[in-house]
């Protein structure tokens, strides 16, 4: 089952709207690590600029204190970003200070010694942003302003004839290709998952029929919800009048038509409020803060609704209610609103009756 959803799944081109929830998925649990990324290399940065200061006896410039400033300000400025677009500009800040930085910094040193440690600062530099959570156009765009700020060929004495320039280009075109490879295929793994848990847990908690929430998904939210706001609470239990008629007389394809155009009527009308497709032919709306008036004027209207819709097949439908009291649990509340159902059903259909004591003491 598992490699059957996988596979549809891969054949699957991800929407738009799926790919930026995705990157504001990924960028959201990388923030602590997007952090480190920052820290670590102006840690590096700052070890590699006081070697060349002190050992090449240059001396601690105020250059080094502005691009510290300028990098740990960028990385303060991470610590409040929300948006993973907003991420995207602020990592391109950051790779042209810290590739400017790297550039004066290895200009300090002997002639002789600059392409290798140019190389070796794009090598990090491009590593390093292979695996933040950044789109594909701040990727390249980061990859264009390391190549041009450590140019290995600027401000030294290699010429594109000599064996040594041949290396390196080599070496630039095989790690930039290496680069891109990896950093394609790790977001396309990333988002390939990223659907598979979306696609799963759709199965688990959508109703693949009405495609509305399914029980689980119901006695999930409304026990939250339950906990969370013990007053001004109801329960409402729908169920299709004469369903097993209609499935017998035209069929089970019409009965499944008719069970999706009464969950669209209930989508509709109860959008602000949890509700779900129970199993079989029943519904359930959790209400909250709302009083009694307003609850019977919320299911009044979906009752004609559904007996207005001019669709081929009519139906009505009989509704439940039941006020969840103060130490009421849910499958109490259940109990409760499916009394006030039968009672719905038995006393004319096509209408909401509310639970009362009465009702218990008949059941």
């Amino acid at each position: 089952m598992f490699r059957t959803i996988e596979e549809h799944v891969r054949k699957q081109v991800a929407p738009a709207a799926l790919r930026s929830e995705f990157r504001q998925y990924e960028f959201d649990n990388s923030r602590r690590f997007c952090q480190l990324i920052f820290c670590v290399s102006i840690a590096v940065w700052l070890i590699f600029d006081l070697i060349v200061s002190y050992l090449g006896n240059q001396g601690f410039t105020w250059l080094s204190g502005l691009f510290i400033a300028l990098m740990c300000s960028l990385t303060v400025v991470l610590g409040f970003t929300r948006k993973s677009h907003h991420f995207d500009v602020l990592n391109l800040l950051f790779i042209a200070v810290i590739t400017l930085g790297m550039r004066l910094v290895i200009d300090g040193i002997p002639i002789a010694l600059r392409p290798v440690w140019l190389v070796l600062g794009t090598s990090t530099v491009l590593y390093s942003v292979s695996v933040l959570p950044v789109r594909r156009w701040s990727f390249f765009c980061a990859m264009a302003i390391t190549w041009a700020m450590l140019n290995p060929f600027y401000g030294t004495n290699i010429d594109l004839d000599d064996l040594e320039a041949a290396m390196l280009i080599s070496y630039a075109l095989f790690l930039s290709g290496l680069v891109i490879y990896s950093y394609l295929r790790i977001r396309q793994a990333k988002l390939h998952n990223f659907y598979m848990s979306k696609v799963l847990l759709d199965q688990a908690y959508v109703d693949v029929l009405t495609d509305i929430p399914n029980r689980r998904s119901f006695m999930a939210k409304a026990e939250r919800q339950l906990q969370a706001a013990p007053a001004g609470q109801y329960l409402a239990m729908i169920d299709i009048d004469n369903f097993k008629k209609v499935n017998d007389r035209f069929g089970h394809d019409i009965g499944d038509e008719v069970l999706k155009r009464v969950a669209v009527h209930i989508k509709a009308s109860m959008g602000g409020y949890e509700f779900a497709r129970l199993g079989g032919e029943e519904f359930v709306v959790f209400f909250k803060e709302l009083d009694q008036e307003g609850v019977e004027r919320q299911v009044g209207g979906l009752c004609k609704r559904v007996r207005e819709d001019g669709g081929e097949y009519p139906v009505t439908i009989s509704i439940g209610l039941a006020r969840v009291d103060s130490g009421d649990t849910l499958t109490m509340a259940l109990v409760k609103a499916d009394q006030a159902l039968y009672e719905a059903k038995h006393s004319g259909k096509d209408r909401f009756v509310m639970w009362t004591a009465r009702l218990a003491e008949n059941s």
